[in-house]
């Protein structure tokens, strides 16, 4: 007990069930303590693109040649795409066979669309020529400094190290100091991370106490079938991947308990992004292809937010009484797969990507999003679970490929005890 009580999993545990129980006896302190959680996504945010940056150009000058970046890259996209149109797939299989919206015969003009109408237009402002251009920051720091979008940065930090790479051994001192600073960032954010029990019951005593135990029970469904959904993703499709790659699905799952638990309380991926990175490199990955998919597949590797948004589609549709054509719905899967990338790095994201695939289906009104507006919060925890969990996978079977996986060491770790 003694050994439990000094690692972090535990108290961020501990702090997210704290915040659960302040959130329903006492509502108004719950909320009064979002800005603390706001506080600690923060401090996360702040360090996560220069992070990523120093990561990705390791990974880039340290693969040895650019023709293994370029191979190491395509294999990411390549998996990455596969994974995200199963899960796609998954979200219409479950809403179709299990159909959670039906019988809730609601009227659009019972709701309020005052409450969706600042993500509507964000996603109308965000259309394909916006999305592009937003991708590219106006200067090279203001991937930095600016909105803080980690697409951004990964392309300022693929260009750098590709650059950086072709001056061979003239840029062995920039080199040495990138990895410098890598080092130092990492432990930063292991000082900040000291903070996250606090950070997780925060945001959890904060979600409770603005929507109450009482909106979950309204919705349960839907709740209870994303979940259950996301579950059999990750133990079905996700274990069958990492069943081939030779590892045990559960015993990975074990094995990052503290950083899903850490995801679970603030409901970010990018809370873990770091210690998820060290141990993958625990594992027996390398450092460069772990410093090049994990950070890419925060971006374009996004397995629980592409359930959703077929998922949730399909819920609307259902409950307005609207069906959608088979047709219809494989546009959903299409305009869901452009437009999903990058939602993880922006707050709300998986909502506005929902909005902007809604957008494009004209017979279900963008106004029907009110139906799950006070749950998103929640359904966001699940999401970000599966895409920590669809990451780490990502990384391994890659690295496997590269033949860069040390395999006696990562059955080792898999196998010793918590």
């Amino acid at each position: 007990m003694k050994a439990l009580t000094r690692t972090l999993y535990f108290w961020v545990l501990v702090g997210v069930l704290a915040g659960v129980v302040l959130g329903a006896l006492a509502p108004g302190t719950g909320v009064a303590l979002q800005p603390v959680a706001d506080g600690f996504i923060a401090l996360i945010k702040m360090l996560i693109g220069p992070v990523v940056f120093c990561t990705i150009v390791q990974g880039i000058t340290g693969s040895g040649d650019l023709k293994k970046f370029g191979r190491v890259g395509l294999k990411a996209v390549l998996y990455f795409e596969v994974m995200s149109t199963i899960a796609l797939g998954a979200g219409l299989l479950v809403g179709n066979l299990l159909t959670p919206g039906r019988g809730i015969h609601a009227r659009l003009a019972d709701l309020d669309p005052s409450r969706v109408a600042s993500y509507a237009s964000e996603a109308r402002r965000m259309g394909v020529t916006e999305y592009l251009l937003h991708v590219i920051p106006r200067t090279l720091f203001d991937a930095f400094t600016g909105a803080g979008d980690l697409l951004q940065v990964l392309l300022v930090a693929i260009l750098f190290g590709i650059a950086l790479a072709q001056l061979g051994e003239r840029g062995a001192r920039l080199r040495e100091f990138v990895a410098s600073t890598g080092e130092v960032l990492m432990r930063m954010v292991g000082l900040v991370l000291y903070a996250a029990p606090l950070g997780a019951g925060a945001a959890m005593a904060a979600s409770i106490g603005r929507y109450g135990l009482g909106t979950l029970k309204q919705l349960a469904t839907l709740i209870g079938v994303f979940y259950a959904s996301c579950a059999l993703f990750v133990l079905v499709a996700l274990g069958l991947v990492a069943w081939l790659c030779g590892f045990s699905i559960l015993k990975f799952i074990r094995y990052i308990r503290a950083e899903l638990i850490l995801v679970l309380g603030t409901s970010s991926s990018e809370a873990a992004l770091v210690p998820l990175m060290a141990k993958l490199e625990r594992l027996g990955c390398s450092k460069s292809v772990v410093g090049l998919v994990v950070p890419a597949g925060y971006s374009f590797n996004l397995d629980g937010t592409s359930l959703y948004l077929t998922l949730a589609t399909l819920f609307v549709a259902q409950a307005l009484d609207v069906p959608l054509s088979p047709g219809q719905q494989l546009l959903v899967i299409g305009i869901a797969m452009l437009s999903s990338k990058g939602a993880a790095a922006v707050t709300g994201g998986g909502f506005i990507t929902l909005a902007a695939t809604l957008a494009v289906v004209p017979s279900v009104p963008v106004a029907g999003l009110a139906l799950i507006l006070g749950v998103d919060r929640f359904m966001s925890e699940a999401r970000a679970l599966t895409n920590c969990i669809g990451n780490g996978v990502a990384a391994l079977v890659i690295a496997r490929s590269e033949s860069e996986l040390d395999r006696e060491r990562l059955r080792a770790e898999l196998a010793a005890p918590p």
